[in-house]
């Protein structure tokens, strides 16, 4: 994922989640709403309650990789992607197959 496909600020994660939709599973909680940009913004956030800074790093690699495949970042979306305490107890094919039920309905 490119760093122009990230979003960092805390202010548009804030807006993302207050305006947005919402859609959730065992694993993960996505927040989606349109933007102005021509392109696609994912952010990601993994809570402390799942793991010290390396597990939640490793979390946030693992649904990066995810993303890569699964979304078309030439849309005109935010997507905030939360994850829950399920994730860690599926196994990445598992967490990938929910994301990708999950993302369907940004499209």
């Amino acid at each position: 994922m490119k760093i122009v496909n990230r979003i960092k600020a805390n202010d548009d994660f804030a807006t993302t989640i207050k305006k947005g939709r919402a859609q959730r599973d065992q694993s993960y909680v996505i927040h989606y709403c349109t933007n102005s940009l021509n392109y696609t913004r994912v952010g990601i956030s993994v809570s402390s309650k799942l793991g010290n800074a390396v597990v939640r790093n490793h979390i946030k690699r693992q649904i990066r990789s995810m993303c890569d495949e699964l979304i078309d970042y030439n849309q005109s979306l935010d997507i905030v992607i939360v994850a829950k305490q399920g994730f860690l107890t599926n196994s990445y094919d598992d967490n990938k197959t929910s994301l990708t039920k999950l993302l369907k309905f940004c499209r």
